[in-house]
């Protein structure tokens, strides 16, 4: 085989979706920057990109060498993913609100030997890299590279701007994918090149159009962000790509007249509490999209009414990729589900046994598709609990209906989701138990109207309580922002347990969601 024929595009791989769309759409508006205004074509974006891959390769980076990043969304973070893809190194895109530690430790464990870091989210970045030893490069984007860092526009400067020679295979893989663990660090899986570049199913249940103008404020870091910033780029549409603050969202969508956009819950509640929202101009948007966790019938009949009036909603999990997508027209019909599956997935609900249960019977939601993955980094009991028989065990409490809708009616894990992140209660309990004087704790997921459910522990103390600022305080030593408990219970009675000596959440949550 030749070397042109073994580089051509016929790979379903993610560096060729940008490669592709640049030749098909070359002078065409690709991506607004909102935080730093700068717009580039499909044929910038890839210049770009193969610069940077370029710059990287000739540092004498090794295939699959895993290079982390530290960015918010921004242009850059899209050069990054792509630069990779078409390079076959490995990246680690690294969730900017954990602590200094977690970001530290979870590059030790995938070794990473490269990281780029932006400098508005660089907390404590001498930290970071004094306790990674095996770091080669540090980038720095913004001014004034600190000693050690190279500035990330004179990195690319020193690219070629054609694309690497580089053969990428479908399997390859791609990047580590961050979720939320449930001790220490959070879990990973590694996504290959098809299980990111299959985004078909999703964007025809989406309806999505190439006159489209997408707004993405969902994080980058995480698969939903980027997964948005690659459809719109097999699309050829104008991606917005902004940090959600609900007064320039509006700002945005007027001005950059947005069609499309996905949010969480909690993004709508913000939005919908603007003072001045009945007066801008939204009518540019055709359709909103929800996702990340449960929509509240109270926020989706304000979003009808004053936001816009066409929802979307899917349902899937990072593991496992879009498995149901309730459309427009599902939407009302049945206003309470999250729809049927998607193109190519299949979702069953089974009982404890793993049998299969009837229609309107409540089970554990468990899905396939190929945009799934088979098993998470490094953690065998973790994957014998939730990759099983060729199907992911999403850990959700669901039902059908007779129609084949399906809807979501709780959690078997125990887990809590507060504006759309990922908070296992083990994590928060077992930090909390290492504060002098505690006794035993519990970390319950309480309703919330804004949140979706806001983090809250209840706490059994040996002695005086401290102030809850003060729990507060510890807590954020060793658990990202959004970990801390919001709301501090100091209970004088044991904790309810089973005869087991499980506790008993369900009575907690009964107890203290109206305090």
């Amino acid at each position: 085989m030749d070397q042109e024929h073994a580089l051509a595009l016929g790979a379903i791989s993610a560096g060729n979706l940008l490669t592709t769309a640049a030749r098909r759409f070359a002078e065409r508006e690709a991506l607004l920057c909102a935080g730093t205004g700068r717009r580039f074509t499909y044929r910038e974006l890839d210049t770009r990109s193969n610069q940077l891959a370029q710059a990287l390769l000739a540092r004498g980076l090794a295939r699959d060498t895993v290079v982390a990043f530290l960015c918010t969304n921004r242009s850059e973070i899209a050069e990054i993913y792509f630069a990779i893809a078409k390079s076959g190194l490995i990246g680690l895109p690294l969730n900017y609100r954990l602590a200094p530690v977690e970001l530290a430790s979870l590059m030790n464990a995938m070794g990473a030997r490269v990281l780029i870091c932006e400098a508005s989210v660089a907390r404590e970045l001498e930290g970071v890299r004094a306790a990674c030893p095996q770091l080669a490069l540090c980038v720095w984007i913004g001014a004034q590279p600190p000693a050690g860092c190279i500035g990330y526009e004179d990195l690319l400067a020193s690219g070629r701007r054609d694309a690497p020679r580089v053969r990428v295979r479908e399997a390859d893989p791609f990047y580590f994918n961050l979720t939320s663990g449930t001790t220490g660090l959070p879990k990973s899986y590694l996504l290959n090149h098809y299980q990111a570049a299959m985004l078909q199913p999703g964007m025809l249940a989406f309806e999505l159009r190439p006159d489209d103008v997408f707004l993405t404020v969902f994080p980058a870091f995480g698969r939903v962000g980027f997964g948005w910033l690659c459809a719109a780029i097999v699309l050829g549409t104008r991606s917005v790509l902004a940090n959600f603050d609900a007064a320039e969202a509006v700002r945005l969508i007027e001005r950059e007249a947005v069609t499309f956009t996905m949010l969480v819950p909690t993004m709508a509640s913000m939005l919908l509490s603007l003072p001045d929202l009945d007066s801008r101009r939204l009518a540019s948007l055709r359709c909103i999209s929800f996702a990340g966790s449960m929509l509240p019938a109270a926020i989706r009949e304000q979003a009808q009414k004053r936001l816009c009036h066409r929802l979307s909603e899917g349902y899937g999990l990072q593991e496992a990729g879009w498995l149901t997508i309730s459309t427009v027209a599902d939407r009302e019909r049945k206003p309470d589900s999250v729809g049927k599956p998607v193109l190519f997935a299949e979702v069953r609900i089974v009982g404890a046994n793993g049998r299969d249960l009837p229609a309107g019977a409540i089970g554990e939601i468990v899905g396939r598709s190929p945009m799934g993955v088979t098993g998470y980094f490094q953690s065998p009991g973790k994957n014998a609990e939730s990759f099983r028989d060729g199907w992911f065990h999403t850990g959700d409490l669901g039902r059908f209906d007779e129609d084949g809708y399906l809807y979501i009616c709780g959690r078997v894990k125990d887990m809590i989701i507060s504006g759309g992140q990922n908070v296992h209660s083990a994590e928060v309990e077992a930090v909390l138990l290492t504060l002098p004087g505690v006794a035993e704790c519990a970390v319950i997921g309480v309703p919330d109207d804004v949140w979706g459910e806001r983090v809250t522990a209840v706490v059994v103390m040996r002695g005086a309580a401290p102030r809850v600022e003060e729990v507060q305080d510890f807590c954020r030593h060793s658990l990202a922002g959004f970990k801390v408990p919001r709301r501090v219970h100091f209970q004088p009675e044991a904790l309810p347990r089973t005869p087991t000596g499980k506790v008993q959440k369900y009575l907690l949550v009964e107890r203290y969601r109206s305090a």
